[in-house]
C-alpha cells in the first residue's frame, strides 16, 4: 500500500539509500536530516522526485508530521564524527528518539529504531547473539554513542509495553558501500581513501581484531523487511554479514582491487576499540528470511568505484588530508 514514511538521518549513507529505496516502491518519502553529517550531495538526485521531501530539522526537537511509518536513523555513527559533540550525540539518541516515539504514539504509526553492533561494546560472547547483555564502558570515549544507542532500545521498548507504540529495532553491523563520508574514520572509507591517494594505510592495534562487513544493498533490504513485518516481531535483530575478516585481510584486499602501492603502517589500539565484532543473524534468517548476498570484493569493488569519482571531482579531498 501506498505510504507516506518519514526517514531521519534521510542525508546519511544509510538513510539516502534507504530514501531512494522507499521512492521505488511508489511511497511518499520525508526526508528529515540536520546536516551534521548528512550530505544534500546523498539525495540530489532524489529532488526532482515528486514523492520526496527535504526538511532540515534536528530530532532533538519535536516534529509535527502526518506519516504512516518512522524510520529512525538519525545519529552520527563514526567516532570521529560522534565524538566531536559528545553531549549531542547522547541527546540525539536518547531526546531524539523520545520525540520519534511520541510521533509514533501520536499518528499510530510504525517505527522502526536503527541500532547498532555497539550495543555489544567489546564482546565477550563471540559471535554475538541478540539476548548478550553486552560489556560497554558506561564512561569511555565511545559511551556517548554507544550508551546512547542502548537507552534509545530501552525507549523503544518501554514505548511498546506502556503505549502500545507498534516500534521494532534492529542492531546494524558494520554497513559499507557509496556515499560513505570520506573522512568519517571507518576502516572501509579509510582504507579506500588513503589506497586511492597513494596514503599510506593506516592499521591501528596488530590489525588482527575482526570485522564482519555488510553492503548497504543488504542492510536496507533487512531494515524495509523488518518495519514489513507484524507488530509482535519487535526485535532487536542483529542486521550484520557473520563472515569473519581481520582488519589486516581487509587492508589487503583494498590494496589488490585499488592495485595501489600504498604501504601499511600500524598505530596503537584506540581505547575502548572492540577487538571482535561478528553477528549472529539466526533471528534475520527465520523472521525476514534474510541473509546478505553480496560478497566483500563485489561490495568494495562498487564503493571503490564511488571514491574513486567523488576524488575525481575534488570532493573530500579537503576532509582526506585532514
Amino acid at each position: 500500500m501506498h505510504k507516506r514514511i518519514l526517514v531521519t538521518g534521510g542525508a546519511g549513507f544509510l538513510g539516502s539509500h534507504l530514501c531512494e529505496r522507499l521512492l521505488q516502491s511508489r511511497h511518499d518519502v520525508l526526508c528529515v536530516d540536520n546536516f551534521f553529517t548528512g550530505s544534500r550531495r546523498n539525495i540530489a538526485h532524489l529532488l526532482d522526485d515528486r514523492s520526496f521531501e527535504l526538511l532540515r530539522h534536528d530530532v532533538t526537537f519535536p516534529l509535527y508530521v502526518e506519516v504512516d511509518q518512522i524510520y529512525n536513523l538519525a545519529c552520527p555513527a563514526s567516532p570521529i564524527h560522534y565524538q566531536l559533540d559528545p553531549v549531542q550525540t547522547t541527546k540525539t539518541s536518547v531526546i531524539g528518539v523520545i520525540n520519534m516515539l511520541g510521533l509514533a504514539k501520536r499518528v499510530k504509526a510504525k517505527m522502526l529504531q536503527a541500532s547498532t553492533s555497539e550495543v555489544y561494546g567489546d564482546p565477550t560472547v563471540h559471535p554475538q547473539p541478540e539476548e548478550y547483555w553486552g560489556n560497554v564502558n558506561p564512561i569511555g570515549f565511545r559511551s556517548c554513542y554507544d550508551e546512547g544507542k542502548r537507552c534509545a532500545e530501552t525507549l523503544v521498548f518501554d514505548y511498546i509495553r506502556q503505549h502500545r507504540v507498534a516500534a521494532k529495532v534492529v542492531r546494524i553491523f558494520n554497513a559499507y558501500g557509496p556515499r560513505m563520508h570520506p573522512n568519517d574514520g571507518r576502516v572501509v572509507s579509510n582504507f579506500v581513501v588513503q589506497a586511492l591517494s597513494g596514503r599510506d594505510i593506516t592499521l591501528y592495534g596488530d590489525g588482527c581484531q575482526t570485522r564482519s562487513f555488510c553492503y548497504v544493498d543488504d542492510v536496507i533490504e533487512a531494515i524495509v523487511r523488518m518495519m514489513a513485518t507484524d507488530r509482535d516481531t519487535t526485535g532487536p535483530i542483529n542486521i550484520g554479514n557473520p563472515k569473519e575478516f581481520t582488519i589486516h585481510e581487509l587492508a589487503e584486499l583494498v590494496l589488490e582491487l585499488t592495485g595501489s602501492k600504498s604501504k601499511l603502517v600500524f598505530q596503537p589500539l584506540p581505547y575502548d576499540d572492540p577487538k571482535q565484532r561478528q553477528p549472529d543473524i539466526r533471528k534475520a534468517k527465520e523472521a525476514l528470511e534474510w541473509e546478505p548476498q553480496v560478497a566483500l570484493r563485489d561490495g568494495l569493488l562498487k564503493t571503490i568505484d564511488y571514491f574513486d569519482d567523488l576524488l575525481r571531482k575534488g570532493c573530500g579531498l579537503n576532509a582526506v588530508q585532514t
